[in-house]
């Protein structure tokens, strides 16, 4: 009886050693086993290998990690250890893989150890091939096939869930910047980059003022000021809503989401069972002309199937970009179905059609699991067939300069257990050339940490320039770490400059030629300015800390930069052991002096109201009405005043726009409160609520649901009112 209790004594302490070891044993983590043939990558790959422990950097030489070509030969690539000591990064060569090599193979070797000694439990090897530009799906088992290998990942990252839950511009911005347009001083929407055009509510022609409100859009003649007219209002069907337009000599561009339920097309007979989703919620984009204001003449309808991403114009030309995001988990159930986005174009026909399967390029190493249709549509001939360019997998944030238009996609390492990765994934920029109508692929790169939007990317002297946040600032495991990588005109790495503020996250960016500018926050707002003169070394020049923080920056001069956010008050944790917390207060403007780099300061600021109080301008830029030649800074605002003794308890006090004088030698000077709302209201109201503000020659139009008014720009006495809604 010893002999078996022994025996079984002793397995039982074998199995455990056993268990012990394959826990404990370092391994490589990333599900590789998903490729069932050479994957397809570009030439600025970088792969990322995420391992299950941290390992000590001295084990990572040039013998452990490294790539060959098909011949054996050693690639000169860069191998880094990021910064949560577990995944490691193997850059491309300088000139990138050449796509003429039939393959490459990364190797990863069992020599790399663990800091306390562990080794890598068994070496991986994976083969790629290179291509020179994105590939095409081509058919329609390639498209099954791509959409039941991310039914396949997303099946793996839930599992990661659920294991873990039980354990800004190259020159001065654009500005809201007056133009000369038949000798009449006229604002223009506040866009990113000069000459790129980007939709909005709100815009005016120098005569008429055009409006999107309430699901309708209205035609207001504003000239004179004081016998403005509703020349003409466009109402829709609940089955569309309009959000962005444009205006472009005698074309009035509306651009809104369509919900309608399209019929099903018939079976054809080559397909018999193959069925077609109808297409439920699509990017609806109509032309008018406008030559006649009180009756537009409807030109063309164009829809994109998906939601709206967002749109540019430029030299004419309106490019719109749609995200569609099929239903592809029918595949489980055996069903037959067509899951191409489709199009309809009035201009060519009514019916909507798929795009071709030969036309669908995808990014091979993106999850995403969604399309992004870029049509191009020429308002020079609004007739003309528009060009369509979709590719599959691609991202939601876009950057638009003057020939090329910048895509940031997220990039989820497929791995089995990381759910870091889920949570922070790192960012894919692909370039696409831009001339005319016709949008083709350029190059790509890949950098560590997630993009906040589109003033997180620029353009400048032809390098993209580039501000990321790695992680989450609330992981004191693994700090959030800020980054800034310089790429090349192909998108090589050529500069970066990492670990900015650790634990913080990017609030916002502007990018000011060689200057570029940076906000994070936790509990203070730090603002580096950074030189990139020298864009293969960008370094840090001074550094600000102020309590609040700025979520959006706006270029004043080249010593002087405007900084809108909020203010911000350090409390007392909830219980005497926790950490203080940071509770939201006014809105807060500031005017930054960085005329001595080395030591920016606060020059002016001001502060309105107290918790409660925003702006459409803190998430939105083109609620900002800016004019440097009038000392012009106008925004919609509503106020809240703070109950002394109470956190959570505001009173409402105001809602209209605040109209500031600024200069930087006498900072920011209130000059008027414009609103459309009663002075007996004591809570804010939709349809009273301004949204925008213009100003045509000597006048200042606010704008809301139920009327637009207009006042002098120099004594700001109303010069006139219209009612909307009558």
């Amino acid at each position: 009886m010893r002999k078996t209790w022994l025996i079984a004594g002793l397995v039982i302490l074998i199995a455990g050693a056993a268990v012990y070891a394959h826990f404990t044993q370092l391994k490589i983590v990333n599900d590789w086993d998903q490729y069932d043939e050479r994957p397809i990558v570009l030439k600025n790959k970088v792969w990322k290998v995420s391992f299950s422990k941290k390992i000590a950097e001295a084990s990572l030489d040039g013998n452990q990690i490294y790539v060959t070509d098909d011949q054996g030969k050693k690639q000169e690539v860069d191998v880094e250890l990021g910064p949560d000591g577990q995944t490691v990064y193997i850059s491309p060569p300088d000139q990138g893989y050449d796509s003429n090599i039939p393959f490459y193979t990364l190797n990863i070797l069992d020599g790399i150890k663990t800091k306390s000694g562990r080794k890598l439990s068994s070496g991986k090897q994976l083969s790629f091939v290179v291509n020179k530009t994105l590939p095409v799906i081509g058919s329609k088992e390639k498209l099954d096939d791509y959409f039941k290998k991310a039914i396949k990942t997303e099946k793996n990252h839930r599992q990661t869930l659920a294991f873990d839950a039980t354990e800004e511009n190259t020159t001065l911005s654009a500005d809201s910047a007056k133009t000369e347009s038949s000798a009449k001083s006229v604002s223009e929407t506040n866009v990113q980059v000069a000459g790129i055009d980007e939709g909005d509510t709100v815009k005016t022609d120098g005569k008429h003022i055009y409006q999107i409100s309430d699901g309708k859009v209205r035609i207001i003649e504003a000239i004179p000021a004081n016998k403005m007219i509703l020349q003409k209002v466009l109402e829709y069907d609940s089955s569309f809503m309009p959000s962005q337009l444009y205006v472009e000599d005698q074309h009035l561009v509306i651009i809104g989401q369509s919900y309608q339920q399209m019929p099903r097309q018939p079976k054809s007979q080559s397909s018999a069972d193959l069925s077609i989703v109808p297409m439920y919620q699509s990017t609806k984009l109509i032309i008018y002309n406008i030559e006649d204001p009180q009756n537009p003449a409807k030109l063309r309808e164009l829809e994109l199937e998906g939601s709206y991403v967002s749109s540019r114009k430029t030299n004419g030309i309106v490019y719109l970009i749609a995200s569609h995001y099929p239903d592809y988990w029918t595949l489980e159930q055996g069903k037959k179905i067509d899951l191409r986005p489709r199009y309809r174009d009035t201009a060519v026909s009514e019916k909507p059609v798929s795009i071709d399967y030969d036309q669908i390029h995808y990014f091979s190493d993106s999850a995403e699991t969604n399309y992004n249709t870029i049509a191009a549509i020429d308002l020079t001939d609004p007739l003309k067939d528009a060009a369509m360019t979709t590719y599959l997998g691609s991202g939601q944030e876009l950057y638009m300069s003057n020939d090329y238009l910048y895509l940031a996609v997220p990039n989820y390492t497929s791995i089995e257990r990381d759910r870091s990765s889920i949570f922070s994934p790192d960012t894919t920029i692909y370039k696409l050339s831009v001339e005319g109508m016709n949008v083709a692929f350029h190059s790509s790169a890949e950098i560590e940490g997630t993009i906040l939007n589109q003033f997180a990317m620029d353009e400048y002297e032809g390098n993209l320039r580039v501000a990321t946040t790695k992680g989450n600032s609330w992981n004191d495991e693994q700090p959030s770490a800020n980054h800034l990588y310089v790429l090349d005109a192909n998108l090589q790495r050529i500069g970066e400059l990492k670990d900015l503020a650790r634990g913080e996250r990017i609030y916002s960016t502007r990018f000011i030629g060689e200057r570029i500018y940076i906000v994070t926050f936790k509990q203070v707002d730090p603002l580096f300015v950074i030189d990139a003169a020298n864009p293969k070394a960008p370094k840090v020049l001074g550094e600000l800390k102020i309590p609040g923080f700025s979520n959006y920056l706006h270029p004043y001069d080249e010593n002087h930069i405007i900084g809108f956010g909020q203010d911000t008050e350090l409390v007392k944790g909830f219980t005497s052991t926790s950490e203080p917390r940071v509770t939201t207060k006014g809105v807060k403007i500031s005017l930054f002096d960085v005329s001595d780099v080395a030591s920016p300061k606060e020059k002016f600021t001001e502060i309105i109201g107290g918790s409660g109080t925003y702006s459409p301008l803190n998430h939105d830029h083109k609620a900002l009405l800016y004019d440097r030649g009038k000392n012009l800074f106008a925004f919609p605002i509503t106020v809240y005043s703070d109950i002394e003794g109470k956190e959570v308890a505001q009173n409402y006090e105001f809602q209209g726009a605040y109209v500031y004088h600024i200069d930087s030698t006498n900072g920011f000077a209130l000059k008027s409160k414009i609103t459309h709302s009663s002075n007996k209201q004591v809570y804010e109201e939709w349809s009273n609520s301004i949204e925008r503000l213009v100003y045509i020659d000597n006048s200042l139009y606010a704008l809301s649901p139920s009327k637009i008014t207009a006042h002098d720009l120099q004594t700001f006495n109303l010069q006139g009112e219209l009612l909307l809604n009558q």
